[in-house]
């Protein structure tokens, strides 16, 4: 069994493939999808700054990864601690003028179970039904039958991409470095 919440040595970094260079300066579709708190969150009616944080699928403490080799592909792994820095640093985003949302293809049920597990105090958007990535054509990648989102962030603005990063690695230090690009650029 893995541990969720620490990354190995020996992980692979993720390289740019150019997936996410069409993203920046982009106005974002009007496509609203559930989130863990109830809501229906389009990403296009969004006022202000929101950071979003998207990520190919957590992982729980005691359960098998969703394939053997998931350590072994560049940005699969660190979707818990990713979540954590973003928790530990939401005080400091918000203070920098952001709002935060995670965004995963994974149910809903799920993610509840990890925004309670973990604490966190913003919600988590399902694209379960691939709608918002498809019509934004996010990097994704197929696994176990499944298809996931590459690991990426966008800080949004009144209904438009103004920065994508992209690829993010290491996922466990992504926060702090959305957290300095806020600082360096205020709204």
């Amino acid at each position: 069994m893995i541990d969720p919440y620490t990354l190995p040595d020996d992980l692979p970094a993720p390289v740019d493939d150019g997936a996410a260079d069409h993203l920046s300066g982009l106005a974002l579709p009007d496509v609203p999808v559930p989130a863990t708190d109830g809501r229906r969150v389009s990403l296009a009616r969004l006022s202000g700054r929101t950071v979003v944080y998207a990520y190919p699928r957590t992982g729980r403490p005691g359960e098998p990864s969703l394939v053997d080799d998931w350590d072994l592909i560049p940005g699969a792994r660190g979707c818990t601690p990713e979540a954590c820095g973003f928790r530990d640093h939401h005080a400091e985003l918000a203070a920098a003028g952001a709002a935060v949302l995670g965004l995963s293809t994974q149910d809903g049920a799920y993610q509840r179970e990890l925004v309670e597990r973990l604490g966190l105090p913003f919600a988590i958007l399902s694209d379960e039904r691939l709608t918002l990535t498809r019509a934004l054509r996010l990097p994704s990648f197929e696994a176990a039958g499944q298809t996931l989102l590459r690991r990426l962030t966008l800080i949004a603005r009144d209904g438009c991409i103004e920065h994508a990063f992209y690829p993010v690695f290491p996922p466990d230090r992504h926060a702090f470095e959305v957290l300095a690009w806020l600082r360096a650029h205020p709204s």
